[in-house]
């Protein structure tokens, strides 16, 4: 067969018949119980899919516990380290009532309709501050 590739004298195959016959040979040699009418192309191509379900499965399981729960970890242990740090360093920070009051501060158009709207929806009161105006 090689000496006949390099003379040129190969048997020229179709490209269809090529494609056909690689298709049907990802299911032919899948071990299958199906006889008679119940054995063709269609149940033999859906026997392949859930024996390569299967098959990967295993991997995803293996994949699922032994990357990401560890990946979860460390970057839940990441956020907690980040948010101590964030906090340590607020703590260094003036009080409130001592930062400076720009003007573009809370500015209201209107009153909210909730409390005595004059706080947001997610005011905190440990973190947000609004200077009582005189006006």
């Amino acid at each position: 067969m090689l000496s006949r590739t390099l003379l040129g004298t190969a048997r020229r195959v179709p490209v269809k018949s090529q494609l056909i016959r690689s298709g049907n040979r990802t299911y032919s040699s899948a071990e299958t119980n199906l006889h008679g009418a119940q054995d063709n192309a269609f149940n033999r191509e859906r026997a392949a899919v859930k024996q390569h379900a299967a098959d990967s499965s295993g991997l995803w399981r293996k994949l699922s516990i032994y990357a990401v729960v560890p990946a979860l970890l460390l970057a839940g242990a990441n956020a907690y380290k980040l948010w101590h740090e964030h906090w340590e360093h607020e703590s260094h920070r003036p009080p409130p009532s001592e930062r400076p009051q720009y003007e573009y501060l809370n500015l209201r158009a209107k009153a909210f309709p909730w409390g005595n709207g004059d706080k947001t929806l997610f005011w905190n009161d440990e973190i947000n501050y609004k200077a009582a105006n005189d006006e």
